[in-house]
């Protein structure tokens, strides 16, 4: 039986061309994922692991194999899934709260139910008092910030981060880690995230999937250790930390 919102990833191979030359990008990925889990991906540059995170997205459909959310195949973008890019993509001429209603554009919601929404989600990313800040007043991670603003506004089944903090600088990503932990915590909302650093992936996943050099293809799913205070100098983080970083090297 599939689990309500369940993510099955199955026999997934994407293969794209260049110069009419096949280039595989991924090759037989399956996966399963849970509602509630955090699933940090990590891997080489080049593995595939921001494609898989479009095709679940539906933005890319030519792929062999099958994506079902909740035993339904995924076919196009949905509401369903929120990504959020690197970049934070805001509209630089809109302030917070109108580049986080936007969203909703397209929602047939009462106007009061969509101020609520955008409201509620601005509060959840800490960012009250900012609502009439355009993006140029803003520090980079209160830009990311405001982009899993308008990712969560629509209330998504999974929430997809394509290296969210990958453009800040050290103080800011833990900054925002910690963050990311806090709604997550809040909200539940199952998270897939695309990451070059092992010690984020460690600190904020409940499993980490390591995937080899392309065609990428899944060589472990880690699952870590109870991480109650997720002290980044305990000898259980460090130890899983030199277990991710060694199948990365294998």
């Amino acid at each position: 039986m599939v689990a309500f919102n369940e993510l099955a990833i199955r026999h997934v191979t994407k293969t794209y061309m260049v110069d009419e030359t096949p280039l595989p990008v991924l090759q037989d990925i399956s996966l399963s994922v849970f509602p509630g889990e955090f699933v940090s991906i990590v891997g080489a540059s080049g593995c595939g692991k921001s494609t898989l995170l479009r095709l679940i997205v539906g933005l890319d459909d030519s792929f062999r194999g099958e994506i079902l959310l909740g035993g339904a195949p995924v076919n196009g973008p949905g509401a369903d899934r929120g990504i959020v890019f690197q970049d934070h993509r805001l509209f630089p001429w809109l302030t917070l709260t109108e580049n986080v209603a936007l969203a909703l554009d397209a929602f047939p919601l009462p106007v009061e139910e969509k101020t609520q929404r955008v409201h509620d989600a601005i509060a959840l990313v800490g960012l009250t008092g900012f609502e009439r800040a355009r993006p140029a007043q803003l520090s980079g991670g209160m830009a990311q910030r405001a982009a899993i603003a308008r990712a969560l506004v629509r209330r998504p089944s999974i929430l997809l981060l394509d290296e969210p903090l990958g453009a800040l600088d050290s103080l800011n990503r833990t900054r925002l880690q910690d963050a990311l932990l806090e709604i997550w915590e809040a909200q539940r909302t199952t998270v897939i995230m695309v990451t070059h650093d092992v010690e984020e992936a460690v600190y904020l996943s409940t499993r980490i999937v390591v995937m080899e050099p392309r065609p990428g293809r899944i060589r472990s799913v880690i699952i870590p250790v109870e991480l109650n205070a997720r002290d980044r100098a305990a000898p259980d983080f460090v130890a899983l930390k030199q277990r991710v970083l060694a199948d990365l090297r294998h």
